[in-house]
């Protein structure tokens, strides 16, 4: 893809027929565009294989994200969306969702000597989005701040492709490999650093969410290790639970201390998260 200007996929195009399309993202075997067209507002997703480098083996997954995504979407019972295949991977489409996501609305948590306390309705607004997909039987697998998009009206969990718990199709189906290091828990860190694979489970998503909340709030991970730290490292201190002696404010952060507890049974399912929070 590189040196070249990124086009929306032919049927992508006849499918929304846009009359403005922004890219919003083109990396790692994945991009996202924000359309607006006579079918409204969307957010399309194409994705790509990674090609090895000298600092990223092959990844050909990223091209089969988005189809897996759709299917997920399907058996969600999703509405206003689509997915299919390109030349050179799959794509989606689905409705664009407006609003900051947690990390960008807590900035001013963040700031030396705030003392803005981040607010325990947003918090609220994840644990219910989540809360929505666990219901359904599913885990997510990628929780993270940015997934979570704080509209005016609820709190919409977007990134479903590495979700899990129900059919995907085999031909658009991969294993599992961990997320993002920071928002990973220790059972899925050792099952990725013995396998190479993991499950996601929902207990797993509610360490995610403690994590979120947590370096969105105060702008510190969970986990100590530094910051230039390969990811091999990262996973072994996640693996290992070496706890980063830090805290949100008030009662939000005992609740997140539980959350982030190393065993996933000594975690608090995400209704009781709720409950606590109401």
């Amino acid at each position: 893809m590189s040196g070249s200007t990124p086009e929306l996929p032919i049927v992508v195009l006849d499918a929304l027929m846009p009359t403005a399309q922004r890219l919003v993202l083109n990396r790692r075997g994945s991009m996202v565009w924000e359309v607006e067209g006579p079918r409204g507002r969307h957010a399309v997703k194409v994705g790509y294989p990674i090609e090895a480098t000298a600092d990223w083996p092959a990844q050909p997954w990223t091209a089969l994200a988005p189809a897996r995504e759709g299917a997920v979407l399907y058996s969600l019972g999703f509405a206003d969306f689509a997915y299919g295949e390109w030349e050179r991977g799959t794509w989606n489409f689905q409705p664009w969702r407006a609003g900051p996501d947690l990390y960008r609305l807590w900035e001013p948590c963040r700031g030396p000597d705030s003392s803005v306390a981040p607010h325990t309705s947003v918090a609220l607004g994840c644990v219910e989005a989540l809360a929505e997909l666990h219901a359904k039987g599913w885990a997510h697998g990628d929780v993270q701040p940015a997934h979570f998009i704080v509209g005016p009206e609820r709190t919409h969990l977007i990134d479903l492709a590495l979700a899990r718990g129900g059919r995907v199709p085999e031909a658009y189906d991969f294993p599992f490999r961990g997320c993002l290091v920071h928002y990973e828990a220790p059972e899925i860190a050792r099952s990725v650093l013995a396998t190479g694979e993991a499950e996601p489970a929902q207990e797993a998503d509610v360490y995610a969410l403690g994590a979120s909340l947590l370096i969105s709030a105060t702008g510190w991970r969970a986990v100590e290790y530094p910051d230039d730290a390969p990811r091999l490292v990262q996973r072994e201190a996640v693996a290992n639970g070496l706890r980063r002696a830090m805290k949100a404010p008030g009662e939000l952060g005992k609740l997140i201390d539980a959350m982030l507890s190393h065993a996933p049974e000594d975690r608090p399912t995400i209704y009781e998260v709720g409950k606590a929070l109401s």
